[in-house]
């Protein structure tokens, strides 16, 4: 959803004759995507189609099966190639190897470009030859590699004489199941390659050189914000790798460290990725196969607690009511709100997964299943224990002056925040929530929960004859 550092582009134009920018919205998408992220792809979509109209361009749209649609445009407008973007999931790679296919019998050239990664998962190897499962060793590969500059905005868009038909944006309704929640988390959304640059930029001039010291304070605003704009494609990680590396060189001291520290969020991103190509099963099912045997509970009433934000705990119930306002969470609320879910809850992490990929923006299907399964235990993470956050101390040490939970939680406050009561206007009414009522005690004490996860943790099936090392609470 850019004209920046576009290989897609590049490589259309380098062909010569006219291009039609093309974007099929197809059953396997829709059922992919949740409400907040299939609303924000529409928003996207008319973003883009705006920047190509002020180009002399335009983008063409159309809803059904992606090689139906491909075959008919291509019918349409004589076209002889067809150029897309990469995707890196076990399904989607299953389609556009056969929609290839298909069309290299039609005659049709059909070449496939990376848009979306600065290494491709079958680049980047060990000594021995397989792929990483560690992440350190995998930034320590990537570090220095060099994944070439950022490549131009196009001259000349080239486009046809005459314009196939479009699909309207409008008429695909995409925002339907967003609810009253749309109006809610529209104030907070940054759609656009135009909007991605500024954020970058901003981030550069005020926040990087803190970053690595302030990353995990959500009460200050500390982060790019960029998650939202790598989800679409509105910027490009090769964009931000530059940015970030031209950072490092000329900062120095703690600031250098903020800019590296930056970079090695952009490589986590990566890694996810690396991890989704090589073991697809992360996205499903348990990454460590130990796990699962692991008595995690299904949907029940302390599940819907916890999508609801009423755990009784402020730091996860703002967490969760802040994804629910802006579409987006901070990463260490993130961490906190889903150890909570699987750990104190006893909860399965696919139930915490899916709600995410309901509600934020920036939603991502590596990094989402990773970041989960990092958090639950079952996926990959060097650390020899088990990890339990305790929810107290947490927000002590990270929201010490309750900045970030005054700014999402209305109950027993004289006067809740605009955000605070924005949520109660964004949730749906058979929630039947309010901002007068009182506030709910925890859903379950610490140390109970707690002590109750570490006990499965040390019964589970197939658990090492050492037993474990007894887990830990960040505080």
């Amino acid at each position: 959803m850019r004209l920046g550092d576009h290989p897609g582009w590049q490589a259309a134009l380098a062909g010569g004759g006219p291009v039609v920018p093309f974007f099929v919205l197809d059953p396997f998408v829709e059922a992919q995507y949740g409400a907040a992220p299939l609303w924000r792809l529409g928003l996207s979509l008319g973003a883009l189609g705006e920047q190509l109209v002020s180009r002399g361009s335009r983008l063409i749209l159309r809803r059904g099966d992606a090689l139906t649609a491909l075959r008919a445009l291509i019918a349409e407008t004589g076209a002889d190639r067809v150029i897309w973007s990469r995707c890196y999931d076990r399904a989607s790679i299953d389609r556009d190897t056969a929609i290839k296919a298909a069309l290299r019998e039609d005659g049709i050239d059909a070449i496939s470009v990376n848009a979306s990664l600065l290494f491709e998962p079958w680049t980047v190897e060990t000594r021995t030859g397989g792929f990483y499962k560690v992440y350190t060793p995998y930034w320590k590969a990537v570090r220095t590699g060099d994944p070439g500059e950022p490549l131009p905005v196009p001259a000349d868009l080239r486009p046809p004489e005459s314009w196939p038909r479009s699909e309207r944006l409008e008429d695909w309704d995409l925002g339907r199941r967003m609810g009253r929640g749309a109006s809610i988390v529209s104030a907070h959304v940054q759609v656009g390659e135009a909007r991605a640059e500024t954020r970058l930029e901003r981030f550069l001039d005020t926040a990087i050189a803190r970053y690595a010291a302030e990353r995990d304070r959500p009460d200050i605003d500390a982060t790019s914000g960029l998650s939202e704009n790598l989800t679409y494609g509105e910027i490009s990680p090769r964009r931000i790798w530059t940015a970030g590396r031209a950072a490092m060189e000329r900062l120095s001291g703690p600031a250098e460290e903020g800019a590296e520290t930056f970079l090695k969020e952009l490589v986590w991103r990566e890694f996810s990725y690396h991890l989704l190509y090589h073991t697809p099963e992360i996205a499903e099912r348990n990454w460590r196969p130990e796990w699962d045997s692991f008595p995690w509970r299904g949907e029940s009433p302390d599940a819907e607690a916890w999508r609801r934000g009423m755990t009784g705990y402020e730091m996860v119930d703002a967490g969760l009511r802040e994804m629910y306002v802006t579409g987006r969470m901070h990463n260490r609320v993130r961490m906190l709100t889903a150890s909570l879910l699987t750990k104190h809850l006893m909860t399965h992490w696919q139930i915490g997964e899916a709600w995410f990929r309901e509600c934020l923006v920036d939603w991502d299907i590596a990094a989402n299943a990773m970041g989960w399964q990092w958090a639950a235990g079952s996926g990959p993470d060097a650390a020899p224990y088990f990890r339990v956050f305790n929810p107290i101390t947490q927000a002590e040490k990270f929201d010490k002056n309750a900045t970030y939970r005054n700014r999402f939680l209305a109950e027993g406050r004289t006067r809740p925040h605009q955000e605070a009561l924005a949520f109660f206007e964004a949730v749906p009414r058979s929630w039947g929530l309010s901002p007068d009522a009182a506030y709910p005690a925890p859903i379950v004490g610490h140390q109970e929960g707690r002590e109750r996860a570490l006990e499965a943790y040390r019964n589970r099936a197939g658990a090492g004859p050492a037993g474990v090392t007894t887990g830990v609470s960040t505080a």
